[in-house]
């Protein structure tokens, strides 16, 4: 019997009852495409609700509690805004800025050195005729995060000029000097003499000690006016509160507070100053050491 070739589009087989449909396979036929999952948010009519999102203003008291928390963190380890309330460092800087001090780097045990714009809180007397402002509850809190300059504290503000170790004089009209090297001081304000009208020394300066000036010499109270109290005048290095690292209010006024070129001068140093004859020592000890023994040695040959 011959057969005909399929050509994919056969006519349907004729059922024994008569009706017509696919031919057989013992598979059965597909049930149509699956239904979609349920979207969990079609739920709710079976009794489960959908988890509805935290309102903005539920947040933002926890936003503005860690804001806070960070502030005071960053005020009392990182950096602080002080507000300069004289004129005793003009020109550098002037009454009303305001300045950033470098809180972190004394927490790794770095102490002033000379050049530094250093803020520190009253050794002992030096504000004593300096009234305390008024304030209000809200500049308190903003004072005690950090978002403002402090005005309960009793704190100045000065270029370190010597570091414990240092010898420093000033003779009639100056200049300044530092264990011997004279120091040129452009910053001082124009008119100004580097002694001001109190020339002083020489002074050692104690370890552990340094010794400040106002740039404007001859409207500021420094160490020069207080060689009458304990500590002759110097500020001891544990009430440093950290170095003025740029003036960052009012914006025209921005500027950083660098070291002056002339305290990297070569010889400054009091340490550099003792440290050939110590080293030149260093060495000389093992060679007498060695020729004494040789010395011994050849005598107890010889006898």
């Amino acid at each position: 019997m011959a057969v005909g070739a399929r050509s994919g589009h056969e006519e349907p087989e004729k059922r024994p009852d008569g009706t017509e449909g696919a031919p057989e396979t013992g598979v059965p036929e597909a049930a149509g495409p699956p239904e979609p999952p349920e979207d969990s948010s079609q739920r709710g009519s079976r009794g489960v609700k959908q988890k509805k999102q935290r309102s903005f203003w539920k947040e933002l008291p926890i936003l503005i509690g860690i804001a806070l928390v960070l502030a005071l963190l960053i005020k009392t380890f990182l950096v602080q805004a002080f507000s300069i309330p004289s004129a005793s460092m003009q020109n550098t800087l002037l009454e009303g800025d305001r300045v950033l001090v470098d809180k972190l780097t004394p927490w790794f045990g770095s102490e002033p050195d000379r050049g530094e714009v250093v803020v520190f809180h009253d050794p002992g007397h030096w504000l004593d005729d300096e009234p305390t402002p008024q304030t209000n509850a809200i500049q308190d809190a903003l004072s005690f995060i950090g978002l403002m300059p402090s005005s309960q504290e009793k704190d100045l503000i000065k270029r370190v000029i010597a570091v414990g170790g240092d010898t420093i004089e000033c003779k009639n009209t100056g200049p300044v000097k530092v264990n011997g090297k004279a120091l040129d001081e452009p910053y001082i304000f124009p008119g100004n003499t580097p002694c001001g009208d109190k020339p002083f020394g020489p002074i050692k300066i104690p370890k552990g000690k340094i010794w400040v000036m106002g740039d404007h010499r001859q409207n500021s109270l420094d160490s020069r006016y207080h060689q009458d109290l304990p500590g002759g005048g110097t500020v001891p290095v544990s009430k440093v509160v950290g170095r003025a690292i740029v003036v960052a209010w009012p914006i025209n006024r921005w500027t950083t507070l660098p070291v002056p070129d002339t305290f990297d001068q070569p010889g400054l140093s009091a340490a550099g100053a003792v440290a050939p004859p110590v080293v030149g020592l260093a060495g000389a000890v093992p060679l007498v050491l060695w020729r004494r023994r040789r010395l011994i040695n050849k005598a107890a040959q010889a006898g």
